[in-house]
């Protein structure tokens, strides 16, 4: 039995033997009856008092379990001067205190981790036990050029990125580095973390490109200025003796002075073809800052093509045009998008080889303006498709590597995205204006 149900036995069996006194009194003695009577109500008087002393206190227990179940831990009880009740008030208010302190310090950790997460530059996304995204920071969503809306409640297979397909075929656990057209490198890991016991996903990606681009331009500009050195003071010193040499052709016997005078021109036009070939090279690692200007893109493509016009006419390469604006109004450095232009014209145009088509786009789409310029040449295998921005790196027979670096160079100083993908039919260069 309860407590309680105890009490009110013990009250009950108390007054049960006064009240057969009282009984008995009755008969044998009168007087004795009021007496009686008198102490048992004073008795049952002093026993519903002690009841609701006991009992009916401020009544911590259901009023703790309501500010509980409430999770209001900052209402507190005060002590009512009886023992037993002020032993509760006191461990009542000492667990509502540990609550409401280790609620604080819970929020103030997730304000702190929402700050940190909004200020990395690291995309991370969580999922919920579905697999579905539930958390998106700023960096994921810059990296993925998606909105957080777009992301949220969708499975990473189901979105339509190759980033995101990488990381939802990522196992847990591990890390890789996943490389995107255009150059793109994003380091990538997927772990887990537990929630309510069971395990839920997460994935952290960082760009790598723009780090691995100034690593990789310090690397071979401290190449570049090392050759550049040596090599034109071999090719002054020699460049002078063989001109000087050239005097002595009238001393040579006339039928020894062609083959004498041919030998020095073709050693003077290779230390020239040399020199050319590393100042060429030089121009790329002094490339100076983009001077911006007021322009129209798609016109600087028109006069691109003009002048390719011969060549294309020669080779039989039609150029068809898909532009969906009026123009492609930016601020550019003239002279060198003129050049990156030229460049991949000139790849497209060398791509197909002969009869073929040129298909010059251009309009808005949700990440903004963009030009894409494709050709129907042979595709780029994906090995080669790997290499293609990578400094000195080329499939053409003679070729310098230089062109697609010098376009990678230009383009990144004026912050535009641009990608180069490639199939069996077609071979597109996009780049993304804003």
């Amino acid at each position: 039995m309860t407590l309680r149900r105890w009490v009110i036995v013990y009250l009950v069996l108390i007054h049960l033997v006064v009240a057969a006194t009282a009984v008995w009194l009755l008969r044998e003695n009168r007087f004795w009856l009021y007496a009686i009577e008198a102490c048992f109500l004073v008795s049952l008087a002093a026993a519903i008092a002690l009841y609701n002393r006991i009992f009916n206190p401020p009544n911590v227990s259901a009023l703790g379990s309501e500010f509980l179940k409430e999770q209001d831990f900052q209402s507190k009880f005060r002590t009512v001067g009886h023992p037993e009740v002020d032993r509760l008030v006191h461990l009542y208010n000492s667990i509502a205190e540990s609550l409401q302190n280790e609620r604080i310090r819970l929020q103030e950790q997730e304000f702190f981790l929402e700050k940190l997460l909004d200020a990395s530059p690291a995309g991370v996304l969580t999922c919920d036990f579905d697999r579905r995204i539930d958390l998106v920071n700023p960096a994921a969503e810059r990296i993925l050029t998606a909105s957080a809306e777009q992301l949220k409640g969708h499975k990473l297979a189901d979105i339509d990125s190759p980033l995101a397909t990488e990381l939802s075929n990522l196992p847990i656990n591990q890390s890789t580095v996943v490389i995107l057209s255009g150059r793109r490198q994003i380091k990538c890991s997927k772990s887990q973390l537990m929630d309510r016991g069971f395990p839920r996903e997460f994935v952290m990606f960082e760009e790598l490109t723009e780090e691995l681009r100034r690593l990789e331009k310090a690397s071979y500009e401290k190449l570049i200025r090392l050759m550049s050195h040596e090599v034109n003071n071999s090719i002054g010193a020699a460049t002078s003796l063989l001109h000087s040499c050239l005097n002595y052709a009238e001393q040579i016997r006339s039928e020894d002075r062609a083959d004498f005078e041919g030998a020095l021109n073709i050693a003077i036009t290779r230390t020239e073809h040399l020199n050319s070939f590393l100042k060429a090279f030089g121009d790329l690692v002094r490339l100076p800052s983009p001077q911006l200007q007021d322009s129209d893109l798609l016109t600087l493509v028109r006069d691109s093509i003009a002048l390719h016009r011969p060549e294309l006419e020669r080779r039989q390469i039609r150029v068809e045009w898909r532009i969906d604006c009026d123009g492609l109004p930016v601020r550019i450095d003239i002279g060198q998008m003129e050049h990156v232009l030229v460049n991949i014209l000139k790849n497209a145009i060398e791509a197909i080889g002969h009869d073929g088509r040129i298909v010059v786009a251009a309009g808005s789409s949700p990440d903004g303006s963009y030009l894409s310029i494709e050709n129907t040449g042979a595709g780029v295998s994906p090995e080669v498709s790997a290499n293609l921005f990578t400094p000195f790196f080329t499939t053409k027979v003679g070729g310098q590597g230089i062109g697609l670096t010098f376009a990678s160079e230009v383009l990144t100083q004026h912050g535009f995205r641009f990608s180069l993908t490639s199939d069996s039919d077609v071979t597109q260069f996009r780049i993304m204006l804003r």
